[in-house]
């Protein structure tokens, strides 16, 4: 029997969300019944919004990085049951092709099948509303496939085990398992939002030596240097130009740099500043659509290298839950991480406090039922 959820709906392009009750249909036998708990707010979720980077049509149910319990499940599915703590995945594991047994990669075959192609369950009048990313976690209720959602442990709190969703594994991932920085490494991150102090922190756990935090926001020197940057640089303030006083610092470039912005020049910039010869720049940040990369091909001839990281080539179903025991265990902060919490109904608010730079990571969390 379909049910009626509360989600915040995007209807048109750069408007404020609008709280709505949708229908939601019944699970197919390989699917998941999720109540949403926690949700985070991420910088895709507002190109969605904002129509410059709009993969999904609108009328969409935005939100990607969420976490909650299992409430019902199709009849085929035996990962996870009723009760459960998940986090629902933009990328699947099906765990039988070739990219989920293999070990190059974490963008499962089906994952390509289902973008921007995959049915909805949401509808509204006889109206599909499309879910971001075939989840939608701006809503109390989504449906997902079994090969969509990780069992987490119980001990972690919704409101922090749902940034493992995207900005964690991300900015950890793009270390761990992306770039695969080695101790002692130099590594400059260029942009200290909810993904680029998940770098920050990333490097620190595998023992960088060195780790230069990068942000047009001196109010984020505090964060880098308590997720264990070493220095912080506000590039407003330099006398040269970045690039060159980077490679001043590090004595002719950095080991790696990672761009978690999304600004195209400051992706060619990422690649000049790490060192010819074995230096790797790592595109993290999602850029407008139909912008490219200024990269001359002399930097690629000295030796350098250029790497894209999608959710940090990290595995979801295998691999993400290990991200949650790296905080129970004291290796990853989670809780410095969400600055806002927010109810549903001030969700437009947590996207202001986004645009205006003044927040890590907002997470708009659902009460639980009685």
């Amino acid at each position: 029997m379909p049910m009626i959820t509360r989600a915040a709906v995007c209807r048109v392009p750069g408007e404020p969300l609008t709280l709505e009750r949708l229908v939601l249909r019944d699970p197919l036998p390989d699917e998941v019944l999720v109540e949403i708990r926690a949700t985070g707010l991420c910088h895709s979720d507002l190109l969605q919004i904002d129509g410059s980077n709009a993969p999904f049509p609108f009328p969409v149910v935005p939100g990607h990085e969420g976490a909650g319990v299992v409430v019902a499940c199709g009849s085929a599915v035996t990962s996870v049951a009723p009760g459960d703590h998940v986090v629902p995945l933009s990328i699947p594991e099906c765990g039988e092709c070739a990219a989920c047994c293999g070990g190059k990669t974490n963008l499962c075959e089906h994952f390509y099948a289902s973008m921007g192609r995959a049915e909805s369950p949401f509808s509204l009048d006889g109206e599909t509303i499309a879910a971001y990313a075939s989840l939608g976690t701006f809503a109390n209720h989504v449906v997902v496939k079994e090969m969509n959602v990780a069992r987490i442990p119980r001990e972690v709190p919704f409101d922090l085990a749902c940034t493992v969703g995207c900005c964690v594994a991300t900015g950890v991932g793009a270390v761990l398992y992306t770039a695969q920085v080695e101790t002692g490494s130099v590594v400059v991150v260029l942009g200290l939002g909810g993904v680029g102090l998940n770098v920050v922190q990333g490097a620190r756990m595998v023992g960088a030596s060195r780790i230069i935090g990068v942000d047009t926001n001196p109010e984020r020197a505090e964060a880098a240097h308590r997720f264990g940057a070493t220095d912080f640089i506000d590039p407003r303030g330099l006398e040269g130009d970045l690039v060159s006083v980077i490679c001043e610092m590090t004595g002719g470039g950095a080991d790696y740099s990672f761009e978690c912005v999304g600004n195209t020049r400051l992706g060619g910039q990422a690649l000049e500043m790490v060192h010819p010869g074995g230096g790797v720049a790592v595109i993290v940040g999602m850029p407008p659509q139909g912008e490219n990369l200024p990269i001359p091909p002399e930097s690629l001839f000295l030796g350098r290298s250029l790497m894209g990281s999608f959710l940090g080539n990290v595995k979801t179903r295998s691999q993400l839950p290990l991200l949650l025991q790296d905080y129970l265990e004291g290796r990853l902060d989670l809780a410095s991480l969400v600055s806002h919490r927010l109810p549903l109904p001030r969700i437009n608010d947590g996207f202001e406090l986004m645009r205006r730079g003044e927040s890590l990571r907002t997470v708009v969390t659902f009460p639980a039922p009685d």
